[in-house]
């Protein structure tokens, strides 16, 4: 009899597998009629790479190299031909289109059944949707509306924001990719009033959502702000939807139990669904939202493409935009007829989706001469010594360079402390919440002397020691805290930050204070929070969405799994104004020469 436990129980002593992975993986194994070592460990490296975001694992890529290694033991993959033929011998691996528990697919892609599923129906389901052709488009009155809500460019370049905003309209699926500044959420407010103008446009349904609370939040916040500056009439306004929610409130979250209301049997009533923030949109959800969609109803996306993808598995937004650099040319030459402006067809681009992709190419944040724009296009390029020279560059404005010996503690407590004197001079809510988002701390890591828990250990202690705090209670005036679950009763939301002040109508009693999207201030007893933390600094990952005045990351003191381009894109490009960075050139030019690269079959199953 074949005996694995060695194999799995030194993989789970190495931290490749989880307790959750190794059960699994033990499972399975019992399952298999012809259970190997092979098996065993393709099991186990596909659960794990799961658990790190990927939706599948690469055969080719480990296929005949070593793996995992302890002090007495090493552990190669076999070679890719005797590895595939054991697994399909295996009782527990099938062809795509089989009901096994493991898909093995023709490009030697292993995938747990439920990710190859998830991964089938939102290339299937993106696919139609393409290629579906909304009815009854008024193009009088889209080129009117764009007229009308677009400005000329100031300059001679193509105004992206009109291309993608008359895409959106004439496509059910549309996809816009632009950096910060890029002026995603200017198309959206436009967007949602060309949509209004179309015939029948005043009986749609719309729907605004992203991933988190946060960004549902920023979304809402950003359209009412945006409304104003439209030439309307206030009856044109008010038939501009604002309200938006997460993407799971708008699927419906079953209390008992991991699915949603909404499914392919009872999908959402709804004629169009803008979805922001979709790097963060992992592969399962996004699967749940298209099953959920009907088939004559618009999806827009929207997102930077750069920036980190999300949490769970998959990497949605940028597979969906690979190969998708511009349009073909008969949809190229549409756009410059409704829209006036010119449109340059890219022979490069070969996706199926390149009709339905519009990436933004201007920033109106970051000019050429923005130094926090040229280090984001270094790392984004990969060019680790121009981001080097910019970092340590004498004259450079609005970036800059701490040794690693510096105590990033002392530094930003040093910054955190307007908010406490401010506190003490006896300053509103709404101005504390301003200065809060003034400054904020990055980290790569959430564990270790440079991640998230020690540095917010580390700032309290110096706070305290500075006299700002009077002492290590847990719940203190002043104290930044950042939500770790969604609470729907509360109408609160995972990565929703507050400030704990005395309440102004309990004697001073300590609450939360909480902004919402139309400035006011939310009170909320500490007691009904339990899922917080302390949050002067937080991860990279938390941070997407947001944005500061001045921001400030720390990495780690060597190279990490977590660290890649992307996540330095990402920590760079929340700053408005300023950027700093805190860790050793080493590091750095690991993290810039590193992509995120997360094994799928969307990108193919897109282009086949």
């Amino acid at each position: 009899m074949f005996h694995t436990d060695d194999l799995l129980r030194d993989l789970h002593r190495c931290n490749r597998l989880d307790d959750l992975d190794l059960h699994l993986a033990e499972f399975l194994l019992a399952q298999a009629t012809r259970p190997s070592q092979s098996l065993a460990l393709a099991i186990a490296l596909t659960t794990h790479a799961t658990s790190e975001g990927h939706v599948c694992l690469d055969l080719k890529a480990i296929a005949d190299e070593s793996v995992f290694s302890t002090s007495d033991r090493v552990v190669r993959a076999p070679g890719l031909q005797t590895w595939r033929r054991e697994l399909l011998e295996s009782g527990v691996v099938g062809h795509p289109g089989e009901w096994q528990p493991l898909i093995l697919d023709g490009s030697d892609r292993l995938y747990l059944h439920r990710y190859w599923d998830y991964e089938q129906r939102l290339g299937q389901g993106l696919l139609r949707r393409a290629e579906a052709v909304p009815g009854s488009i008024d193009l009088g009155l889209l080129k009117a509306g764009l007229q009308t809500l677009f400005r000329p460019p100031s300059g001679q370049g193509t105004d992206w924001q009109k291309i993608a905003a008359a895409s959106a309209v004439l496509h059910r699926l549309c996809v816009i990719s632009g950096g910060p500044g890029t002026g995603k959420t200017t198309i959206v407010v436009r967007l949602l009033a060309l949509l209004r103008q179309q015939p029948g446009g005043d009986g749609l349904r719309i729907a605004l959502a992203a991933p988190t609370g946060m960004a549902a939040s920023r979304l809402q916040q950003a359209i009412r702000q945006s409304k104003a500056s439209l030439p309307l009439s206030a009856r044109q306004l008010r038939a501009i939807p604002e309200e938006a929610s997460t993407l799971h409130r708008l699927l419906g979250v079953c209390r008992h139990g991991t699915g949603f209301r909404h499914h392919r049997e009872n999908p959402l009533l709804l004629d169009a669904v803008i979805v922001d923030e979709a790097s963060m949109v992992d592969v399962a959800l996004m699967a749940k939202l298209l099953d959920a969609l009907p088939e004559q109803a618009r999806l827009i996306l929207l997102g930077d493409r750069d920036q980190l993808a999300s949490v769970e598995a998959g990497a949605v937004l940028g597979d969906i935009c690979v190969g998708c650099e511009g349009p073909d040319r008969p949809f190229a030459r549409r756009l410059e007829q409704i829209t006036g402006q010119a449109v340059d067809v890219v022979t490069k681009s070969a996706g199926r989706l390149s009709n339905s992709v519009v990436l933004l190419r201007q920033s109106y944040r970051f000019d050429a001469d923005s130094r926090i724009g040229q280090l984001a296009r270094a790392v984004n390029q990969g060019d680790a010594q121009a981001a080097l020279a910019l970092l340590r560059g004498r004259e450079a404005e609005g970036i800059g360079w701490l040794a690693p010996e510096t105590s990033t503690a002392s530094v930003a407590a040093s910054r955190y402390a307007a908010l406490f004197r401010q506190l003490a001079a006896g300053a509103s809510a709404d101005r504390l919440f301003s200065t809060l988002y003034d400054f904020r701390l990055l980290c790569a890591v959430r564990e270790g002397p440079y991640g998230v828990k020690q540095l917010n250990q580390a700032i309290t202690r110096e706070l305290i020691q500075a006299g700002h705090v009077a002492d290590n209670r847990e719940w203190y005036p002043g104290r930044p805290v950042m939500l770790t679950r969604n609470d729907y009763q509360l109408n609160l939301y995972n990565g929703e930050t507050g400030i704990v002040l005395p309440h102004p109508d309990s004697a001073g009693e300590l609450a939360v204070a909480f902004r919402g999207t139309d400035g006011e201030i939310r009170w909320v007893s500490h007691a009904a929070l339990p899922h917080c933390e302390t949050v002067y600094a937080l991860t990279v990952h938390k941070s997407q969405g947001s944005e500061f005045r001045d921001v400030m990351l720390q990495l780690p003191d060597q190279p990490a799994a977590v660290l890649c381009r992307e996540l330095l894109y990402t920590a760079v490009t929340r700053s408005k104004q300023r950027f700093t960075l805190v860790g050793m050139e080493s590091v750095l030019a690991h993290t810039v020469a590193r992509r995120l690269k997360r094994a799928s079959g969307l990108a193919d199953l897109l282009d086949v």
